[in-house]
C-alpha cells in the first residue's frame, strides 16, 4: 500500500510541475462552462417566453420545461464529450514519458511490484480528473441556488462522470505503456477512447446477434442512465469491466517491459 501511494505521489508531482496540468484545467473549465453557459441561457430563453404565452394567452402556454432535463442531462454529456479529448493529454505520459527519460529502469530495479506501479498511476490520473471537475460543480450550485433541480440527477451524472472516467484513464493508461512517444500514446488513447464511444453506431448495420454486442460495448450507452439520473448497476459493472481490463492490459505491458529490461 505504502509503494502504490508513494507512485501516486510522484505521479500528483509530476502532473503538477508542469504548467501543461494549469492549462489543461483551465482549458477544460472554460469549455465546460461555455456549454452550461449555452444550455442555461436557451432554457431561460424558453422560460421567458413561455411566461409571455402564458400572460398573453391567459395562462394557456406550454408545459414549465424540466431543468433537470433540458440543462443537466445535456451538461453532462457535454462534459463526457469534452472529457473524450482532454483525457488523451492527461494519460499520454503516464508511462511513455518514464520510457522516453529513462527513469523507467531505475523504477525496475526498486523493489516495487508491477501492481503498484499500474494502481499507483490509474489513480493519480483519476485524481487529476477528479481535480478537473471540481471547478464545474459550482455550475450546479448556481442551478441550487437560484433553481429547484432534482439533486439525485446531479449526484449520479457526477458518478458516471467519475467512472467514465477512470475508463478512459485506464485505457489511456494501457496505450501509454506500449510507447516512449507521448503524441502517439495521446492519438492512439483517443482513438481507442473514440471506438469506444462510437462502436454503437455500427449496430445500425450488423445483424441481429452482433448488434446487441455493439450496443454493450459502447460507452456512452452505459452513460446515458447515469446523465438521466438513473442508477443501473449493468452499467456499473460495464464500467468496472473496463477499467479491470485496462488495468490488466497495462499490467502485462509493463511486466513484459519489466522482464526485457
Amino acid at each position: 500500500m505504502k509503494k502504490t501511494v508513494a507512485i501516486f505521489q510522484a505521479e500528483m508531482k509530476h502532473f503538477f510541475y508542469s504548467p501543461i496540468a494549469y492549462v489543461v484545467i483551465a482549458l477544460f473549465t472554460v469549455i465546460v462552462g461555455y456549454f452550461f453557459y449555452s444550455n442555461l441561457s436557451w432554457f431561460v430563453e424558453q422560460q421567458y417566453m413561455d411566461m409571455m404565452r402564458s400572460s398573453q394567452f391567459g395562462g394557456m402556454g406550454r408545459a414549465r420545461l424540466n431543468v433537470n432535463l433540458h440543462v443537466i442531462t445535456p451538461y453532462f454529456f457535454n462534459v463526457a464529450l469534452i472529457s473524450l479529448f482532454i483525457l488523451p493529454l492527461v494519460t499520454m505520459r503516464l508511462y511513455a514519458e518514464e520510457k522516453k527519460a529513462g527513469t523507467v529502469e531505475l523504477l525496475y530495479t526498486t523493489p516495487v511490484s508491477v501492481g503498484n506501479i499500474v494502481i499507483g498511476k490509474w489513480l493519480a490520473g483519476v485524481v487529476f480528473y477528479l481535480i478537473m471537475l471540481a471547478p464545474t460543480v459550482v455550475f450546479n450550485l448556481l442551478l441550487f441556488l437560484y433553481g429547484n433541480p432534482d439533486s439525485l440527477p446531479v449526484l449520479a451524472g457526477y458518478l458516471g462522470l467519475v467512472l467514465f472516467g477512470g475508463a478512459f484513464v485506464a485505457v489511456g493508461l494501457w496505450i501509454s505503456s506500449l510507447t516512449e512517444n507521448q503524441i502517439i500514446a495521446a492519438i492512439g488513447s483517443f482513438g481507442l477512447s473514440l471506438l469506444l464511444w462510437v462502436i454503437s453506431w455500427a449496430a445500425e448495420f450488423s445483424g441481429e446477434l452482433l448488434a446487441p454486442v455493439f450496443k454493450y460495448l459502447s460507452i456512452i450507452n452505459h452513460f446515458e442512465d447515469f446523465a438521466r439520473g438513473i442508477l443501473d448497476t449493468q452499467h456499473l459493472a460495464y464500467y468496472l469491466l473496463l477499467i479491470s481490463t485496462g488495468m490488466f492490459l497495462t499490467f502485462k505491458s509493463i511486466e513484459s517491459s519489466r522482464w526485457k529490461a
